[in-house]
Order: C-alpha cells, then sequence, then structure tokens
C-alpha cells in the first residue's frame, strides 16, 4: 500500500512511501509518531533477504515546517556513522592488512605514546583506549582537521587503565578508526567508504558530503542540553567536555563537508539499511560485495562487555559495532548488530531474519539510544514478521 500527504492532511504533515503487503503496522507506526507530535522530519527503510519491504519518508526538513522532508533528503545520524567506520576497517581485514589482535601501533607508531603501546585494535574500536577525549582542549572547527585530531590523540594519556573496561569515545573513535585506515591505504576513510561500499551499493550515506549534494541537508532541531550533571564522575565529565557545542554544527557546510567518521555522517533511512542489508544477506547485495561472513564474525566479536564509564549503562562492544545481547534497540535477536546515533536515529542487520533496518530523523531526543520512536517502530516491524 502507499501513504501520500492527503491521508494526514488534518495533522499538517506530509508523509510519503510503501510497505509490502504484511507491514501496515509498520506504516500506522510511523504515522503514530507525528500524531503524536514526536517528530518533525523522519524516514524508516527495512529490507529483508535482499529486498526493500519498508520505505516511508516525511515530515519537514526545517524547525519552522515549511520545506517538506524528500524522498532523497539526508540528515546528520550522529554515531549512526561509526558503523560504517566499523565496515570499513572490516573490509581491511578481510583484506588481510589489518589484524584486530594486532597492536596499533604496528601500523601508527606514535599512537604508543604515555603507556598506550600495547593497545590492540579491536580495544581501540571497542572503546577501551582510554582517550575519550584529547588532552588539548579541541574545538569543533579541530574535528575538522582530522589528522591534527589524531595527532592530539596519540599525545594523550589515557584516562584508565586500557583493555580493563570500555568508555565510549563519542567523537575520538572516528579519529582513531580513520587515522588507522590513512596509515594502512593512503586514503580517507570517508573516500573509502564511498568508493568501496556506499558507491557500489547505490546506498545514500556519506562520511563527508560533497557540495554537490548539500542541497539535500535538512536542519538539525537540536534540544536545550543541560548545564551537566553533578553526579557524573571525572572520566565522564572530561569526556563531555571535549564535545560541547555540537548540537548546532551540522547545519553548517563546514560541519557536513568535514569527515567525522564517529558522528558527521549525513543519510536517510534507505541508504543506512541498505548498506546494512549486505551484511544482513551474507555480505553481498545485487552483486555488490561489502563483508564475507568470516569477516563479519571477526567484526562483531565481543571484545568487552561491561558497564561503560561514560555512557554509565551495560554494553557489549564489537569491534566498532553494538551488540544487541539486552535484546531490545535492535529487535529481539541477540544477533543483530549495528550503532545508534544521539537523538535518536539507528541502523542495523539481523542476520537471523535477513533484515537490514534503519530509522533517521531531524529532530533530536536527549538520549543516546533505545529511543521511544524508534523502538515503537522495531516493535511493530517484528510483529509484521
Amino acid at each position: 500500500m502507499t501513504l501520500e500527504s492527503e491521508d494526514l492532511q488534518d495533522i499538517f504533515y506530509p508523509l510519503h512511501g510503501h510497505v509490502a503487503p504484511g507491514f501496515e503496522a509498520v506504516q500506522e507506526a510511523f504515522e503514530a509518531n507525528f500524531a503524536d507530535g514526536q517528530e518533525v522530519g523522519a524516514s524508516f527503510a527495512v529490507y529483508r533477504h535482499g529486498k526493500k519491504v519498508v520505505d516511508l519518508w516525511g515530515g519537514y526538513g526545517d524547525k519552522a515546517l515549511t520545506q517538506p522532508w524528500e524522498e532523497r533528503s539526508l540528515t546528520n545520524v550522529w554515531s549512526t556513522t561509526k558503523g560504517m567506520a566499523a565496515i570499513v576497517v572490516a573490509r581491511l581485514v578481510e583484506q588481510g592488512k589489518i589484524s584486530y589482535d594486532a597492536p596499533v601501533i604496528t601500523y601508527w607508531p606514535e599512537f604508543g605514546a604515555h603507556g598506550k603501546d600495547k593497545i590492540t585494535v579491536g580495544q581501540m574500536l571497542s572503546h577501551q583506549a582510554g582517550v575519550s577525549t584529547t588532552r588539548v582542549a579541541s574545538t569543533v572547527e579541530d574535528f575538522y582537521e582530522p589528522h591534527l585530531m589524531a595527532e592530539r590523540l596519540a599525545d594523550t594519556p589515557p584516562l584508565w587503565e586500557p583493555g580493563t573496561r570500555s568508555g565510549y569515545h563519542a567523537i575520538t573513535f572516528g579519529f582513531l578508526a580513520g587515522e588507522l585506515v590513512f596509515r594502512v591505504t593512503g586514503k580517507s576513510l570517508g573516500a573509502l567508504f564511498q568508493e568501496e561500499v556506499a558507491g557500489p551499493l547505490g546506498a545514500d550515506f556519506y562520511i563527508g558530503l560533497p557540495e554537490s549534494e548539500d542541497h539535500r541537508a535538512v536542519e538539525l532541531v537540536g534540544f536545550q542540553q543541560s548545564g551537566g550533571d553533578s553526579n557524573m564522575t571525572e572520566i565522564q565529565k572530561k569526556t563531555y567536555a571535549g564535545q560541547g557545542g555540537m548540537i548546532g554544527a551540522p547545519n553548517t557546510r563546514a560541519w557536513r563537508a568535514a569527515e567525522i567518521p564517529a558522528a558527521g555522517g549525513q543519510a536517510n533511512a534507505h541508504g543506512a539499511a541498505r548498506v546494512y542489508a549486505a551484511l544482513a544477506n551474507g555480505g553481498d547485495l545485487d552483486g555488490v560485495h561489502v563483508l564475507s561472513p568470516e569477516a563479519m564474525a571477526l567484526a562483531t566479536h565481543e571484545e568487552i562487555n561491561n558497564k561503560d564509564l561514560v555512557l554509565g549503562v551495560p554494553m557489549s562492544w564489537g569491534r566498532g559495532f553494538v551488540r544487541n545481547l539486552a535484546r531490545l534497540i535492535y529487535g529481539p535477536n541477540r544477533e543483530a548488530f549495528g550503532h545508534s546515533g544521539w537523538g535518536g536515529s539507528f541502523a542495523y542487520a539481523d542476520p537471523v531474519e535477513g533484515l537490514g533496518v534503519s530509522y533517521v530523523m531531524n529532530r533530536m531526543n536527549a538520549n543516546l539510544a533505545a529511543d521511544a520512536r524508534g523502538l515503537r517502530l522495531v516493535k511493530a516491524l517484528y510483529k509484521s514478521l
């Protein structure tokens, strides 16, 4: 069935798209998020066994509700980007150019300063390196210079003993992964992702948005950030202090153009879902190879399962992926994996059901995962299977 704007004219949200027969409950859940006043603009897409069964989009691309959210609109998806960065590294592992078990200094010697010489690639990608912020204070403008950030991270002492606990590297993850990729290939992570994954798949997902596509970027609608939590630990305070001023940055051309592999991805749901559809389909989609099953097993292997020092909640980390052990945000199957973004977005693969799933939006909520809008959509999806 098809959903068009006239179906919801009474609440002034133009909604579009289609669902395959049997997935009508997903469309109803998508409508309900708007009817409840929870959305400005959003898209939700699902592939099953390599075929698109849900593709919904609508609402508005700006806070003033004057610009419609189009089929090809793009929004900043924050840490949902990390999953794509993890795929790029996993491909290099598959090609024998990187080993998760090797010390990072094998590829990036300078990283070993201040006692970081024994940190493995797998530990770095699972937020165990202890460099969730830089020793030298960094600004948002510094994030536009990835090699500068990499230099600062190499020269930063760990905030905790590496390899003993995870502490979410919300921004620094991307510069760590990006420098690793650059040292091995001589190419930026964003360029390699576009060249070898998104481009061949025809997936609308960019890490570094070309100027030619900038007109498709919607306005991110933030929320009022609090002044901090007096109950935060010193590690949390230091980490979050290094991330100030970001919430409005994605509405600038400078942010969108920069390659920020931890938080700067520009995407829509069908673009992100298409990438994960390949992973849920044995690693290939429509003749494009993304990852072998063996490479996926390595990438999603649990590096650590603990109460994260920065997030303050239990986390099971793979090599750049969130593992779905709680059987909540990515459906009921423990084998699902992916990544979520600040404010509500997510993308994941469920190899048990053959699903590639993504939800993106421009109205942020004050959370890092388990957003009520996305949970409603995922619940409706699994009821439809």
